[in-house]
């Protein structure tokens, strides 16, 4: 790395995209290595731009050899929850995004699937990244100093109070529009 930075950036964003764009898991540990070479601000940008490259990849992959299949096997249900999903698609992929419950190879495919918009997949993934990216980088820009100490990292660090709750208000600020549109929506029906 101290040797040719650019080469290393460039091989470091290109291998993380195909990552995740394989859907290989791993991804975790390339953050953390991110952290420990490129710093965690450096590294969680590097990180949050492969990413989502490589979330695109199988975004695009999954709406053009999937999407026709699965609208024909979900039928009208499909429909609904599509209509649904489109409606709301940058608030549902923040919250997706801002909360680790769902695998990440899955999160990239299902919104290809329920027709959701190229930008609105592209900026959902890229914002809401960020926080837990961040962390991980954070963790790992750490690393050395806890290697140098002979203890062990703990990356279940993401679900400690302190990190995770904030995760969840922001995947619940996601839902507020969400909330508002439908709250409008009952009084309209009721007025």
């Amino acid at each position: 790395y101290e040797q040719n930075r650019v080469l290393a950036i460039f091989y470091f964003v290109i291998g993380y995209a195909l990552v995740v764009a394989l859907s290989v898991p791993g991804a975790v540990w390339l953050s953390l290595a991110g952290g420990f070479l490129f710093g965690t601000v450096l590294a969680t940008l590097y990180v949050v731009v492969a990413a989502t490259l490589g979330a695109l990849g199988i975004f695009l992959i999954a709406r053009y050899a999937l999407a026709n299949f699965f609208r024909e096997k979900m039928g009208a249900a499909g429909r609904r929850m599509e209509d649904g999903f489109k409606e709301n698609a940058l608030s549902y992929l923040l919250v997706l995004r801002l909360v680790p419950l769902f695998p990440f190879w899955l999160v990239n495919m299902v919104p290809a699937l329920l027709g959701v918009p190229v930008r609105t997949f592209v900026i959902g993934t890229f914002l809401g990244i960020i926080p837990g990216s961040a962390v991980f980088c954070s963790i790992g820009n750490g690393l050395g100093m806890v290697i140098d100490k002979g203890a062990r990292p703990n990356l279940d660090i993401i679900f400690e109070p302190h990190i995770f709750v904030p995760l969840l208000g922001l995947a619940a600020l996601a839902l507020v529009p969400i909330v508002y549109k439908r709250i409008k929506a009952s009084k309209y029906k009721a007025g």
